[in-house]
This record gives structure tokens, C-alpha cells and sequence, in this order.
């Protein structure tokens, strides 16, 4: 589980919002939960989303809530000491460029950037960046998460040489415009949604991918959408393989009509002294050593209010906290933008293997 340090409050710290769609009202559920945050300022083309923004906020903060015209507005206002940008995808880029000249404080959503041009340009501004650079994924803080990736690298299974991921769940969500119906928009499922999974696998393997084979469709969702009269071109299923250049394989299996399913994730690490698997919304541990045979199950709880303020198995709560002490104790940004565009050229790599049904070497993009 993540510790965090005490924060030393000298004043709370004045966050702005861009974007408030769906993951928008998920970060102002939790960040009304922090005592050193004050939400200043929101902002979104979209009345409605800005109307159901204001909602969340409720009657008594949001009459303290400024809405800008624009991010311009926004980023030009000295009181806003840090951002979250959680507009769609293909606006990351467009809108990243904008903060890191501004010098706040950000935290972006996944996926950093939807092209390889413009991933490649975020993470070359970013390291520039006056302030925190913080890309949101969530999965690596959801509470038994958490646990499975810090006793894999403690070396419970002991050496580590297979990783498996399977999420098994409900197709996309609608959202404002239907945006995340295109690859286009979205940079396609691999990038989109499976940029959490490509994150894991670097984090816990601790080596560089140098091979990505992923074999994936559109199969049974979407098929009957139409907009504008055009048929969606999203993955619903997929399996995907990366070597690394340690010598792990990893897998993910992807399935998004599923919604039946008992746990949604399910991660499984086997290495030369035994098997460590995590299921998840269940929150249990299963260890499985070679010798003695037997498993062993630990029960990881959540903090019932962090659940509640989110989709995420109470994971925007917890990273939210880390994000805060990155911004006012100097702690670690431990999601880089290095780490935003590994996990989207990890995606990009599969969405070009199932594509052209060949496997995709990590060289082929350049990296």
C-alpha cells in the first residue's frame, strides 16, 4: 500500500479543472475530500458538462468556483497553483502545451498524447516543466494493486518471469459527442484504455519492451453505432504479448463484454519460487509457492470513502494524495511523463500489430 507523509499546510493549494466530463467529476468527488485543497476553477467547452460540474460540486462550493471561458484563462490566473486535465484524448497534447508554458502544477489523465509526434513532443516539454508533471493512472494505486506490485518486487515470486493481466469488463461508456467511439480521437483501445496495463507491465518487470504481437478486433460491441454514418473502429477483445529485454514475457487479455464477470482485473506474477495473482474488486492476494505446495490468501481493504468518491477501486483517492505531497512536500513524481509515453507507445505498438497482424518491435517507433 502507498504511505504517504503528513502534509505541512500552509494554505491550501487552489487546483483548476479542464475539463469536466466523466473522469472530471471522479477528481472533484476526491478532491473535495482533501482538506488541503480548495477547487478554484473549472473549465469546459461543453455547457452541459459544465452545468453537471457544478452539480457535483454542489450549491454551497460551486458559488466559489470560478468558471473560465477557456484554459487560456485559466493558466493566465496567478491564484491556480496546479491543473488537471482530464479533456479528451486528442486534446492532451494541444492542451499540455499550453500548461507547461504556464509552469502549474499538473496532473494530465491518461493517455499522455494519442500520436507518437505529439507523445514525443509532450515528453520533450515536460522535462522542462517548472512544476509537478504528474500523468494519471490510476491502476497502479488501486489499494491490492498497490500491495501485488510492491511484493513482486520484494521478491516474493522470486525471480520474475511471467506476468499475466486480464481485465474482463463492460464495453465504453457514451461519452459528451461520442469522441472515444474513433481511434482517431482516442488513439484506439490499446492506447486508450490498455496504456494502464503497459504501465504495470514496465513498472513491475523493471525492463524496457522490445516486442509487442497483439491480435484484437471489434467483434461484438459498437457494431450497430452509426455517427455521422460512420461505424465506430474500436478494439473490444484483444490478446497481446510483450517481451522485455530482461528476458519477461507479459500478456494481457482484453475483453470488453464481459460485464458478468466476478472481478474485473485479475493479475498473476510467477517467477522461479512461486505464483502471486491479485483479484480485483474482490481485494484478494493469492500466494501460490512451489514448495510447500498451498496458497496462502491476504484480504486487502479500502477505505470505504475512497471507494465511494470514485470508478476506480479508490484509486483517484490515494493518487491524488501522492500528487499533493509531490506538490507540497517536494516527495517523488512517481507517474513521469517518461512513464506516460512508454505506456502510449507500448499502445500504439499494439494497435499497429493487430492491424497489420504482425508482431511490432519497439525500434520499428523509434524507441
Amino acid at each position: 500500500m502507498h504511505a504517504h507523509r503528513e502534509i505541512t499546510l500552509v494554505r491550501k493549494v487552489r487546483y483548476g479543472l479542464i475539463g469536466t466530463g466523466m473522469m472530471g467529476y471522479e477528481h472533484i468527488n476526491n478532491l473535495k475530500l482533501m482538506p488541503e485543497v480548495e477547487i478554484a476553477g473549472i473549465t469546459d467547452p461543453v455547457p452541459q458538462s459544465v452545468q453537471l460540474a457544478q452539480m457535483f460540486l454542489g450549491d454551497a462550493l460551486k458559488e466559489r468556483v470560478t468558471v473560465y471561458p477557456d484554459r487560456q484563462a485559466m493558466l493566465g490566473d496567478p491564484s491556480i497553483d496546479a491543473v488537471l486535465i482530464s479533456s479528451p484524448n486528442f486534446t492532451h497534447a494541444e492542451v499540455l502545451r499550453d500548461v507547461i508554458k504556464s509552469g502549474k502544477h499538473v496532473l494530465c489523465e491518461k493517455p499522455l498524447a494519442t500520436t507518437l509526434e505529439d507523445v514525443r513532443e509532450v515528453q520533450a516539454l515536460a522535462r522542462s516543466h517548472r512544476g509537478v508533471f504528474w500523468v494519471g493512472m490510476e491502476y497502479r494505486y488501486m489499494p491490492p494493486a498497490a500491495r501485488f506490485i510492491e511484493e513482486v518486487a520484494a521478491g516474493k515470486v522470486g525471480k520474475l518471469q511471467m506476468l499475466a493481466i486480464r481485465e474482463h469488463r463492460f464495453p465504453f461508456l457514451k461519452k459528451v459527442g461520442d469522441w472515444n467511439r474513433f481511434s482517431k480521437n482516442t488513439g484506439g483501445t490499446m492506447v486508450e484504455k490498455c496504456c494502464h496495463f503497459f504501465d504495470l507491465m514496465r513498472l513491475i518487470v523493471k525492463a524496457k519492451p522490445v516486442r509487442v504481437y497483439c491480435s484484437g478486433a471489434m467483434d461484438v460491441n459498437h457494431l450497430d453505432e452509426r455517427y455521422g454514418g460512420k461505424v465506430p473502429d474500436i478494439i473490444d477483445n484483444s490478446y497481446t504479448i510483450v517481451d522485455f529485454e530482461n528476458g519477461v514475457r507479459a500478456m494481457l487479455d482484453l475483453c470488453m463484454f464481459a460485464e458478468g464477470s466476478k472481478n474485473q482485473e485479475e493479475i498473476a506474477a510467477v517467477g522461479d519460487a512461486g505464483k502471486l495473482e491479485v483479484f480485483i474488486p474482490d481485494g484478494d492476494l493469492v500466494f501460490s509457492p512451489r514448495s510447500p505446495k498451498g496458497p496462502v490468501t491476504t484480504h486487502v481493504a479500502v477505505d470505504e470513502t475512497a471507494l465511494r468518491a470514485g470508478t476506480h477501486h479508490g484509486a483517484s483517492f490515494y493518487q491524488h494524495r501522492a500528487f499533493l505531497d509531490a506538490v507540497l512536500n517536494g516527495g517523488p513524481v512517481a507517474v513521469t511523463a517518461d512513464d506516460g509515453f512508454w505506456a502510449v507507445l507500448m499502445g500504439l505498438a499494439a494497435e499497429m500489430s493487430a492491424k497489420e497482424k504482425r508482431a511490432v518491435t519497439i525500434r520499428e517507433l523509434g524507441a
